[in-house]
């Protein structure tokens, strides 16, 4: 559950053209497809209504109800929604819109400060496989729920899509039996050829093939991937957040070949 203001909870209605009981250009139908299609949430449940049934109502109490993964994800996903939405009749001026997504991301950051929980905001679904979908999901809810050991078997397995997926796209396909270490360090020469990098983050990179190929060790015999004794939350929570952070440099360093599809 999230704790904000009175006058926080104004940045979101500002943000969203909420004043009048609506949220941007949403219809009832378009609005409960976005947070599906989006969130896998059902917008429309009985739950999100005891303050009203009117869009910004039910968004109001979803913000207030929700985990604070959840809520700043949702934030995030629907900024971006705004940014490229038709204009309409909702036409603030550049100072407003300055103003308000500054404010937004303001309560953004709060909010996530404010919690322990994880942060799965590198995490994308960045093709078409209903099979990479669910894997996503599944690290949310464990992450969501505080259980980084139920979530390193599964962010494992993500990180060698994603990585697998990134080669094939700079023209460099996997093998089937090479390891995570082997594709991140492929990766990141082949990044160094076409972004430029400053000395310490080239240093810090290479320090990450190391860390990942560790983390093939910590999958196989320190995780739920086999029947091994697992690691205590507060080391399986920085290993999480470590493998974390490369990947939201990487999804930012290569951002026109990994934007979610």
């Amino acid at each position: 559950m999230v704790e904000i203001s009175k006058r926080e909870l104004r940045s979101l209605d500002d943000a969203f053209a909420m004043s009048s009981g609506y949220v941007l250009n949403f219809s009832d139908r378009s609005m409960a497809e976005w947070f599906e299609d989006n969130l896998r949430v059902d917008i429309d449940d009985a739950r999100y209504k005891r303050k009203g049934t009117s869009k910004a109502n039910r968004l109001r109490v979803f913000v207030l109800d929700e985990a604070a993964p959840l809520v700043t994800r949702m934030m995030r996903l629907l900024w971006d929604y705004r940014e490229k939405m038709p204009t309409g009749s909702y036409r603030p001026t550049p100072e407003q819109i300055k103003q308000q997504k500054t404010s937004l991301f303001d309560l953004i950051e709060k909010i996530e400060g404010n919690s322990s929980t994880l942060k799965t905001d590198a995490l994308e679904v960045f093709t078409r496989d209903e099979t990479l979908d669910e894997l996503v999901q599944a690290i949310r809810r464990e992450a969501d729920a505080n259980k980084p050991q139920a979530a390193l078997d599964r962010l494992h397995t993500y990180s060698m899509k994603k990585f697998s997926h990134l080669l094939e796209l700079h023209g460099a396909p996997t093998g089937p039996g090479e390891a995570l270490h082997s594709r991140v360090g492929r990766y990141i020469k082949l990044l160094e050829t076409v972004r430029p990098l400053t000395p310490t983050t080239k240093l810090i990179m290479r320090k990450c093939i190391v860390i990942f190929q560790s983390y093939n060790d910590i999958r196989n015999n320190s995780s739920f991937a086999h029947d091994n004794i697992i690691l205590d939350n507060q080391e399986a929570r920085f290993i999480f957040e470590t493998v974390i952070s490369m990947l939201r440099f990487v999804k930012d360093a290569d951002v026109e070949r990994f934007e979610a599809i």
